[in-house]
């Protein structure tokens, strides 16, 4: 007996379906992938122009349904946090799975009022905007908080490995701040550890910021494998569970565009990296490197860390998760995008603790609805907003004002070409 085809399924239902079937069959064309959807959903009601529009979106055919040349569909790939504590932070929303494409996300676990605050959140790494790091740098913000300090107090506090033969220009704000930059600061500590200077001074000069915060995270890491196993454990977990696009993938976006990737400078990166961390280059500064770590670095630690490919997967995370102008959040690192989000992101304390966040509902939301920030400008254009995520493997957005935008533009090229008796 047949079976009625009376569902009109939704457009994520169909791209996903789509994509999946498009994976198995490559070489298949429009038509082929539109049968063989209806054959694995026998209630569904969908037409050829859809999935056209779908698989054309996201690059898998070309504008005469043919298949492209790009068989292979990346999107970043998502692990789970299974050590996250949110209570730390709030008991307002949870972490959600929402698929293997999309991934992970933040949801209201409760109704939420317009303007309530959510949480706020200090940086599990500080990469800051390169103006901040300058007055970091010349000993006017306090290089863990981030908060100026340019006027004499007696609770300000300088590294305290810094002498007039090997200085650092590193200060605090205060006590708790200059005790909590031992998990990240030795190891960038001019004094401590000066193989680190010309890591950092290249992704300075380069104002690579994906670099200047790797270099904090790995620094980071090194220092935790020198604690007990589970402080290690525990910071390793907040990485791993970052999105993560290797530079090699996204460079295969990015060709897309007709843009090519800088293999040059990764590489002139990962030899100061190796330098910096690894493999100092004299005498001085291997003694000097060895003194900070004292343990042996785990093979499997050195494995992930200082293999080139680990390297550019790690610029790769850096880059997806940081928050522009700050640093990596353990909680904010969740949230998803929209080009109409509903929250926003805010440094309210900015005289005694310049990087924390506090997240804001812009919106009432449900429980269960999902939080969404913005990866773009909000202000562009749909092809500019679509662009600049595909750079990093994301696709095209499909939030409700990107959907709508495009349905009135192919509605409107639709009326065109009826008036030019083209349909």
């Amino acid at each position: 007996m047949s079976t009625g085809r009376n569902v009109i399924p939704t457009e994520d239902e169909v791209r996903k379906a789509a994509i999946e079937l498009k994976k198995s069959n490559p070489a298949s064309g429009v038509a082929k992938i539109q049968s063989l959807l209806l054959d694995t959903n026998p209630s569904w009601t969908v037409s050829e122009k859809r999935v056209r529009k779908i698989l054309q979106s996201e690059g898998l055919v070309k504008s005469d349904g043919t298949p492209s040349s790009t068989t292979s569909i990346i999107h970043p790939s998502f692990r789970l946090n299974k050590s996250l504590e949110i209570d730390k932070w709030t008991s307002r929303v949870e972490v959600k799975y929402f698929d293997a494409i999309k991934g992970k996300g933040l949801v209201a676990k409760e109704n939420i009022g317009k303007g309530d605050v959510l949480w706020k959140e200090d940086p599990f790494i500080l990469a800051p905007e390169w103006e901040l790091y300058d007055l970091q740098h010349a000993s006017e913000a306090c290089s863990l908080c981030s908060s100026i300090i340019r006027d004499h107090s007696p609770l300000h506090i300088s590294c305290e490995a810094s002498t007039t033969a090997t200085p650092c220009t590193a200060r605090y704000c205060n006590r708790l701040c200059r005790l909590q930059a031992e998990k990240v600061h030795p190891l960038l500590c001019s004094a401590r550890n000066p193989a680190s200077v010309p890591l950092l001074a290249f992704a300075r000069d380069a104002q690579w910021m994906a670099l200047h915060a790797l270099a904090q995270c790995t620094s980071r890491l090194l220092l935790a494998s020198q604690q007990d196993a589970a402080t290690f454990d525990l910071d390793w977990e907040v990485v791993q569970g970052l999105a993560e696009l290797g530079m090699e993938e996204r460079a295969q976006c990015l060709r897309e565009q007709g843009l090519e990737p800088d293999r040059e400078n990764w590489r002139r990166a990962f030899e100061l990296y190796l330098q910096a961390f690894k493999e100092p280059r004299t005498p001085t500064e291997q003694k000097k490197l060895a003194r900070v770590l004292k343990k042996p670095i785990p093979e499997e630690l050195q494995k992930i860390t200082f293999e080139y490919q680990a390297f550019l997967r790690g610029l790769g995370r850096m880059s997806l998760s940081k928050l522009p102008m700050a640093g990596l959040y353990r909680l904010h690192s969740h949230l998803n995008h929209s080009c109409t989000p509903n929250v926003s992101i805010r440094h309210l304390d900015q005289r005694t603790a310049l990087s924390r966040i506090t997240v804001i509902a812009k919106e009432d939301l449900e429980i269960g609805q999902e939080l969404l920030i913005t990866y773009t400008n909000p202000q562009s254009n749909l092809r500019d907003r679509r662009r600049r995520l595909s750079e990093w493997g994301f696709g095209p957005c499909r939030c409700e004002r990107c959907i709508a935008t495009r349905r009135e533009a192919d509605d409107l090229a639709d009326q065109l070409k009826a008036g030019l008796g083209v349909l």
